[in-house]
C-alpha cells in the first residue's frame, strides 16, 4: 500500500458505484461517482485545492495570508483543512442557519465563522463576503464562484476520471451550485466524445435545496457565463426539496449514505432515465451524509423533513 505524504494526497480518484438498482428504466445503467471519500468529505476538495495551489502559484498567496470565502459549509471545510495544513488564517462567510456539523467541523480546523443572515442563504453570504474583501484588499479572496480555478479542476480530474472507469457514458448528472462540476466535467466528456449529454439539477424558482441553484432567481455564478454554460448543457431536472429527501433515502438502500443534494442529483438522473430509451447516467455523489444527521433527514416524518428544509441549509 502506497505510504502519502499528506492527507491532500488523497483527493481526487474517487469511486464509482453502480446503483442501478434505483434506475426507474431497466435500459438505463445509473453509477454515483463517490465524492464523500475526499479526506474533507465531499467533492469541493477538489476546488479547495485547486484554488489554493493556483494562488500560491500565482504569487497571490503567500505564507501567512488570510483567507476570505463564503460558504455554506464544504468548500468551507474544505478551505480549512487546506489552510491548517498549509499554514493560511481562514475567514469563513456563513448563513446562520447551517447543519451544527459543518460548523463544529469548521472550527475543528481553526477556521474563523463570520455569521450572515440564514434568511439571506448562501447569497447573503456571498455579497457580505465581497463587502469584508473590498475592506480588505490584504485578504486573499479566491471566491469560488467567479474562480475559474474551480471548473478547471474538474476539467483535470474529474472528468477523466469518468471517462476512464466509463467510457461508455451517454448523460452526466450534477447539480447547479457554483457550476463547476457541471463546467469542468461536462466540457471534459464533450471533447472525448460530442454525443455525451449534461444535464443540471435545480430546484424550481424559489424554492430551496440547498447546495444548489436556479438560475432564473437572479444570480448567475461568473464561471457559468466564462465557461459557456447555457451552450454547454443539454437539459434541467428540476427537483424539489421533498424529492431530494426521498432519493437521498432511496441511496441507503442500495448502502450509500449520502448529503441531501446528492439525492436531488439522483432524482435528477431518475427523471433523466425516464427520457431516454437506454444509456449510461453517471451522478455526483457530492458528499456522505454525516454532516446532516442533526437535521432529521432520515429519521423524521418526510414532510416534517422537507419543511426543515427550508429552515435549514444543508449543503
Amino acid at each position: 500500500m502506497t505510504v502519502h505524504d499528506s492527507v491532500l494526497d488523497l483527493i481526487g480518484n474517487t469511486p464509482i458505484v453502480d446503483v442501478s438498482a434505483l434506475s426507474p428504466n431497466p435500459n438505463v445503467r445509473i453509477l454515483g461517482k463517490m465524492e464523500g471519500q475526499n479526506p474533507g468529505g465531499s467533492v469541493k476538495d477538489r476546488i479547495a485545492l485547486a484554488m489554493v495551489q493556483e494562488a500560491e502559484a500565482d504569487g497571490t498567496l503567500t505564507p501567512g495570508k488570510t483567507i476570505i470565502e463564503p460558504s455554506s459549509g464544504n468548500t468551507g471545510i474544505a478551505l480549512a483543512m487546506i489552510s491548517r495544513i498549509r499554514g493560511y488564517h481562514l475567514k469563513i462567510v456563513l448563513p446562520e442557519n447551517v447543519s451544527i456539523e459543518r460548523r463544529q467541523l469548521l472550527e475543528v480546523y481553526g477556521a474563523e465563522i463570520i455569521p450572515s443572515p440564514g434568511n439571506e442563504g448562501s447569497n447573503g453570504a456571498v455579497r457580505r463576503a465581497q463587502e469584508i474583501a473590498a475592506e480588505h484588499p490584504e485578504w486573499v479572496f479566491l471566491y469560488q464562484y467567479g474562480n475559474e480555478a474551480n471548473p478547471r479542476a474538474h476539467y483535470r480530474t474529474t472528468g477523466p476520471e469518468i471517462w476512464a472507469d466509463v467510457p461508455g457514458v451517454t448523460h452526466f448528472v450534477a447539480g447547479l451550485g457554483t457550476s463547476g462540476t457541471l463546467l469542468g466535467v461536462g466540457t471534459y466528456l464533450k471533447e472525448q466524445n460530442p454525443d455525451v449529454k449534461i444535464f443540471a439539477v435545480e430546484p424550481p424558482a424559489g424554492e430551496t435545496v440547498e447546495g444548489l441553484r436556479n438560475l432564473d432567481d437572479g444570480y448567475i455564478p461568473p464561471v457559468f457565463d466564462k465557461w459557456g454554460g447555457f451552450d454547454l448543457l443539454d437539459g434541467k431536472s428540476i427537483v424539489r426539496p421533498r424529492e431530494s429527501l426521498e432519493y437521498t433515502r432511496k441511496m441507503a438502500e442500495v448502502g450509500i449514505f449520502s448529503g441531501i443534494s446528492a439525492g436531488a442529483a439522483l432524482a435528477g438522473a431518475c427523471k433523466v432515465a425516464n427520457r431516454i430509451d437506454e444509456g449510461v447516467i453517471v451522478y455526483i455523489v457530492c458528499d456522505s451524509g454525516w454532516k446532516y444527521l442533526s437535521t432529521g433527514a432520515w429519521t423524521l416524518d418526510l414532510d416534517e423533513a422537507a419543511a426543515n428544509a427550508e429552515k435549514v441549509i444543508y449543503f
